[in-house]
């Protein structure tokens, strides 16, 4: 249904796209995937008419096109999904689905039809929990995912382009997009998927394209490959493991961090222990309490009862100045919203909790700059560069230096690897695990349960607010899973871990 023939584009002279070939049947999903800055998104911006290609031709169904603008590649049967989702927050979900389309009666729009058609357009996608007169903004990001996939065929699309579809889902949200994807191809959509998570790849793709330094690399059946292959023509090396080695059993120093009987309106009775050089995993569906936990430890969604300690000394923050300043760093979820400062330079950004808390640690000078960029393996010949303009992994190696030029005692990652390439998430992990090495107390939340079990020392299970249950370092999805939907609160005692 798709051809895509020597695709090849160049931006202020350079090529970033060099003569991609690539191809789509109905009914198949079609991964492509590649370290950022491989061209993935580039040549779907091709195909979208988002950009013009310097040459080559696309052809739908056997007609050549030459797009210059989303509308006509829209008429053409192409749609595309991005990873940040294109809605109007404070519309309705049928005046999401149907903008542009919206049915009149006597010159004016029909809403009850309008209403009617997305109702329909909701239910053939199995979309439970959202109905038409629904205000996107009050909806979960996965069924605002549902609502992207039905203004995409209100517009009959045949094409659809899903970049990173689940980069902000939770694990079981994952399940859903899975079966959501499957009901598309059955219906004969063709369906290219772009992922960092390469079991997503291996679970629902047909065959799998790998792109390196806008050049196609492979494209092989994904019943005909494994990881280590793709992971191999995606970084140009081996990798022979995915999770750096733990230090070994009893490395974990003294408590630096202790919890017990804390709660919020968010959270009850969190009791646990962070140990020095330890790094301890928080699992959990969404909504489980995971960030809410982060936030309270942070001053910024405070604790109202129970007790904190760091390093012995009593501390309940109530703002994040004062967890700062006792030494706790949060590497939030959101880093373009809550991590970032966009516009500003890669230096002001490495420089922003220095400058913004003076008295728990003087700013670095410019040698100490560049060796703490090189710490979090950054290139350095470019802290003039707008953040803006990096890719994810890099602006997230920018967020892990903001913190570690405070020296802090205790670091908080809140979902460290999402949206950013396999290169890049080895480099974060490799970090982490050195950082513990050296002394500090690391607590890591994370959706991608294989990441949680490979860098975790033992993992700790949220459900429903509390403390679900823990878990010994190489704990099974299957253990971590069952833990997470159980409703009832298993651990009693304090999580501390022997």
């Amino acid at each position: 249904m798709l051809t895509m023939r020597d695709m090849s584009k160049s931006f202020l002279g350079n090529r970033v796209l060099h003569d991609v070939t690539l191809d789509l049947l109905p009914g198949e999903v079609h991964a492509i995937v590649g370290e950022n800055g491989a061209g993935k998104s580039t040549l779907m911006k091709l195909l979208s008419g988002e950009h013009t290609p310097d040459s080559g031709r696309i052809e739908i169904d056997g007609v050549e096109h030459a797009f210059s603008h989303p509308a006509q590649a829209q008429a053409a049967g192409v749609g595309i999904i991005h990873q940040e989702l294109a809605l109007l927050p404070d519309r309705t979900v049928a005046q999401n689905v149907l903008l542009g389309r919206e049915p009149t009666r006597w010159g004016l729009v029909d809403r009850a039809a309008m209403e009617r058609r997305t109702a329909e357009l909701l239910d053939d996608l199995g979309a439970v929990g959202v109905g038409p007169r629904t205000l996107v903004r009050d909806l979960s990001v996965a069924r605002q995912q549902m609502v992207e996939v039905a203004k995409a065929l209100a517009a009959d699309v045949r094409i659809l382009v899903m970049d990173e579809p689940t980069a902000a889902l939770a694990e079981h949200e994952v399940a859903a997009l899975y079966d959501l994807v499957r009901r598309l191809t059955d219906r004969g959509l063709g369906i290219l998927y772009i992922s960092h998570r390469l079991r997503e790849v291996f679970a629902l793709s047909r065959r799998v394209t790998v792109l390196k330094d806008g050049r196609r690399v492979t494209t092989v059946a994904t019943a005909e490959t494994d990881m280590d292959a793709v992971v191999r023509a995606m970084v140009g090396r081996e990798l022979t493991s995915y999770y750096p080695p733990r230090a070994g059993a009893g490395r974990a120093g003294d408590p630096v961090l202790d919890v017990s009987g804390a709660g919020n309106d968010r959270l009850s009775d969190m009791s646990l222990t962070l140990r020095a050089g330890e790094i301890l995993g928080v699992a959990g569906l969404q909504g489980s309490g995971r960030s809410a936990l982060t936030r309270a430890l942070f001053g910024a969604a405070p604790f109202t009862r129970g007790t904190m300690t760091v390093d012995g000394a009593p501390l309940r923050p109530r703002r994040p100045r004062q967890a700062i300043r006792a030494g706790i760093a949060l590497v939030t979820e959101d880093r373009k919203t809550e991590g970032l400062a966009l516009r500003q330079s890669v230096r002001d950004n490495a420089l922003l909790v220095t400058r913004a808390v003076p008295a728990r640690r003087r700013p670095p000078d410019e040698e100490a700059l560049r060796g703490l960029l090189e710490r979090v393996r950054l290139p350095t010949h470019g802290t003039g560069r707008e953040v803006r303009f990096l890719s994810g992994g890099n602006q997230q190696k920018v967020v892990i230096a903001k913190w570690l030029a405070a020296r802090p005692k205790v670091l908080l990652f809140d979902e460290p690897t999402r949206g950013v390439d396999v290169g890049a998430k080895a480099a974060i992990h490799t970090l982490v695990r050195e950082l513990a090495q050296e002394g500090l107390a690391v607590l890591l939340i994370s959706s991608e349960l294989p990441e949680l079990i490979g860098m975790s020392d033992r993992v700790l299970v949220m459900a429903d607010g509390r403390l679900a249950g823990e878990l010994p370092a190489g704990a099974s999805e299957e253990d971590i899973m069952r833990l997470a939907t159980t409703d009832r609160t298993v651990l009693g005692r304090k999580g501390g871990g022997a």
